[in-house]
């Protein structure tokens, strides 16, 4: 894809001479070679050259790269043509304009870089007839197109006010030089003259590509009328713009000089008092405020103290700084909210990819807000692992209506004060941050995120989470008191937003003034997509690479998120893709790589990244009895769980290790109670059970296990260990059950699901009390798997057992 060697490289019109005149005369044929019929087309992305005109070019794909070379061998003539679409690097001929250039090589060098950059010189205009080749590439039969001249008054009429407004925009354009201002004085040509202006204009590609296609000399002068007449104005009023800009800095300078000596002279004769101006000025401003009338009450009676203060006093400052903050505060400064559900809806999809649920609660509290201005509450919180977007959500919403927005970290506040604020009688007292934060957006309207409201401290200085009562309750806050101003302030028209990632270290009633909405952790799907659409383009674009340069499909970016993170949101997905990034940078710059895009693929990323750092649990058949497959929920998704069993000679114990919590050994004592007591009914061997130990295993012993999910699980693998018949080796389970053999509902069912889909898994045995939570199951992986909704371990045994 050639493009203009540089910004700055002057663009060089020869011209042909001035005796024999006419357009013809200015690209001259050389002499004693005919124009072939069939010429070889190069494609220009960011240029379009006109004849007569001398222009270097950047050559960088290798099929250009070889026609520059064949060209350079031969005749030195081809064709330039402008690409419809610039970021094309191989143009079809569906990609280029019908008229371009005919041209001559001039010059050509080649650098190591694998780059070639040519001098080109314009001759003719034409017009592509017919593909002839597209391989190695493009090759055209042309028709060559000689200005059309006609000789009259308004020719010439025409050809002279183009001259004179040309000599304006020169004037007014100093990036224009004499180089390009001598031609335009001295050409007789209309054509050539059309031409040099066309070229050296700050016109746009499509318009410079009309101008190329017009043969008739008259017509293409016409054309350029109203261009120039715009170039004109654009430039006046920038010229006028630049001007002003100068005029105005050099009056704020002497102003300043004036007042400093106005100051030096009043203080030479005693005259006026800086502490008596400074009181005008603030009793003007609090004159000029719209207070509330208990707030005006106390700043006048604060101003009089001010005023019977010597500035010398260590309160003087404290009063001052005090009434600084009575005045900038944002009493009634709203910002208007701009609340278009479409546009909202639109926010958050560009924004978020999947989280449809919280998506859909979100829209509708904007959609309460449109129809009650005055909303008081409620107070959302979004709670989630780290990394699933629960900070960038806030900041959508506030998107989505228009308002302000801040962000308050309360990670490790143990202060109060932190919240309402220091007294006046402390050294170094301020306002809370609360109040820092309304005064910094100057509205009092804003969506203020409080982040990580689950891991707020208390010590000495108190408890912020009490002080948060006031500030999350919609039927207090608007008297929120500040410490520090001991006034009421309106909070109720703050959009307040929550985030945390549990639940149970929130204060109980703080929480109880929350609406929960949960982000659930994404699946590796929805990582894939969020990879593709947000984090592999951020990532290239901060790495100062480009989209051609560098490629990562599909099937690397699955391997990277399986093997190479385990985590709930995409954070540590981005730093390996910045990963990725950089090393392609470093080829990239240190020449290691001539072929783009430079494509990651799977194999590659053990070269790269190092071996894989996580092992995904896959389904294998079960040849063995006492082993059964069920389904894990953890922070980072879901995934399969091997449960083994083994019977042995002993005194009737239960043993059970894999690291497993209290909660887990309980529902192991269950299932095997409950197999005990229902033995005859299902036809279990519990002969000389206290002659005989039991041991229960969970593979991958280092990680701790718990909960109650994985009772069905248990009461497979002891009930295949004491029928001695195997489990099904495609299918997986999870439930909870009860010494009556009921099988309760579990949570995480869409994430232990699409672990059992991943892991090849064709059954998956569910509580018949989680019917419902199979709709949420993505539709894709519905198809794939059979569902067995079980109400009782007798259905599950005689589905999961062979025979």
């Amino acid at each position: 894809m050639p493009t203009m060697n540089s910004p700055d490289t002057e663009i060089i019109n020869i011209l042909g001479a001035s005796a024999r005149g006419g357009a013809e005369n200015a690209a001259a044929r050389p002499p004693g070679k005919p124009l072939p019929e069939v010429l070889p087309i190069l494609g220009l992305s960011d240029i379009v050259i006109f004849p007569g005109m001398v222009a270097p070019l950047l050559v960088d794909t290798a099929p250009s790269i070889r026609l520059i070379d064949d060209v350079v061998e031969g005749d030195r003539l081809l064709g330039l043509v402008l690409q419809r679409k610039a970021d094309a690097d191989n143009p079809t001929p569906e990609e280029l304009w019908e008229h371009g250039c005919a041209a001559r090589v001039l010059k050509m060098l080649k650098f190591p870089d694998n780059t070639v950059r040519v001098l080109v010189e314009g001759l003719w205009r034409m017009q592509i007839r017919e593909y002839q080749a597209q391989t190695p590439y493009l090759r055209a039969k042309v028709a060559i197109h000689k200005d059309v001249i006609v000789a009259s008054v308004e020719m010439t009429a025409l050809a002279r006010a183009v001259q004179q407004k040309f000599e304006e925009i020169v004037k007014l354009s100093p990036a224009l030089s004499d180089q390009v201002k001598m031609p335009s004085l001295n050409t007789d040509a209309p054509g050539t003259l059309a031409d040099l202006v066309a070229a050296n204009m700050n016109l746009s590609l499509e318009q410079r590509q009309h101008l190329l296609e017009i043969n008739d000399v008259q017509q293409r002068l016409r054309r350029l009328q109203p261009l120039m007449d715009h170039e004109i104005e654009v430039l006046t009023i920038s010229t006028k713009i630049q001007n002003e800009v100068s005029s105005s800095m050099a009056k704020t300078q002497r102003d300043f000089y004036l007042r400093e000596q106005i100051r030096a002279i009043q203080r030479e004769l005693g005259e006026g008092d800086p502490t008596a101006t400074e009181v005008n000025n603030l009793r003007a401003e609090i004159e000029r405020n719209s207070l509330p009338a208990d707030v005006r009450k106390v700043a006048f009676k604060e101003l009089e103290r001010l005023q019977q203060m010597s500035p010398a006093v260590a309160e003087y400052a404290l009063t001052r700084n005090y009434l600084d903050w009575l005045l900038n505060l944002p009493w009634h400064q709203t910002t208007p909210d701009t609340v278009q559900l479409d546009a909202a809806e639109a926010i958050l999809e560009a924004q978020h990819y999947g989280l449809k649920p919280v998506k859909e609660r979100l829209l509708e509290f904007i959609a309460v807000i449109k129809l009650k201005t005055n909303l008081k509450g409620p107070i959302l919180c979004l709670v989630g692992p780290p990394g699933v977007g629960k900070t960038s959500l806030g900041k959508s919403v506030a998107d989505a209506l228009g308002r302000k927005f801040a962000r308050i970290a309360l990670g490790g506040m143990r202060d109060e004060a932190e919240i309402r604020g220091h007294r006046r009688t402390y050294v170094g007292a301020l306002p809370g941050r609360i109040l820092q934060t309304l005064r910094r957006v100057e509205s009092k309207n804003p969506v203020i995120l409080l982040d990580e409201i689950d891991k707020v401290g208390a010590d000495f200085r108190g408890d912020p989470s009490s002080a948060l009562l006031e500030v999350l309750d919609p039927a207090q806050n608007h008297t929120f008191t500040d410490h520090y101003l001991d006034l009421p302030f309106d909070l109720s028209h703050v959009l307040f937003i929550t985030t945390a990632n549990w639940l149970d270290p929130i204060q109980a009633a703080l929480r109880d003034r929350l609406e929960v909405i949960n982000l659930p952790s994404y699946t590796a799907e929805e990582k894939l997509q969020i990879a593709k659409r947000y984090l592999v383009p951020r990532q290239i674009e901060e790495h100062g690479l480009k989209r051609k340069q560098i490629k990562l499909p599909d099937a690397t970016l699955r391997r990277l998120i399986l093997e190479y993170t385990r985590e709930a949101g995409v954070r540590q997905l981005e730093r390996e893709i910045a990963s990725l990034a950089r090393k392609a940078a470093r080829k990239l710059v240190a020449g290691r790589t001539t072929a783009f895009p430079l494509v990651v693929t799977a194999r590659e990323l053990a070269d790269a990244l190092g071996p894989p750092k996580f092992t995904p649990e896959t389904a294998e058949k079960i040849t063995e009895v006492g082993i059964a497959m069920g389904l894990a929920w953890t922070p980072v998704g879901g995934e399969i769980l091997f449960i083994e069993a083994t019977r042995m000679p002993g005194t009737g114990k239960l043993m059970l290790t894999g690291s497993l919590g209290d909660v887990m050994k309980e529902s192991a004592q269950t299932a095997l109670s409950y197999l005990r007591s229902q033995a005859k009914l299902l036809g279990l061997e519990m002969l000389n059970f206290d002659k005989h130990d039991i041991h229960v295993h969970v593979p991958a012993g280092a990680t701790p296990k718990d909960g109650p999910s994985a009772g069905s699980t248990l009461a497979v693998a002891l009930a295949s260990l004491l029928t001695k018949r195997l489990v099904r080796s495609d299918a997986a389970m999870t439930g909870e059950i009860s010494l009556r053999g009921r099988i309760l509902r579990v949570g995480g069912v869409k994430e232990k699901v699409l672990a059992a889909a991943r892991s090849g898994l064709k059954h998956v045995v569910l509580p018949a009390q989680n019917r419902n939570d199979w709709s949420d199951v993505p539709e894709e992986v519905r198809r794939k798997l059979n569902v067995h909704f079980v109400a009782h371990i007798a259905e599950l045994l005689a589905f999961a057992l062979k025979p």
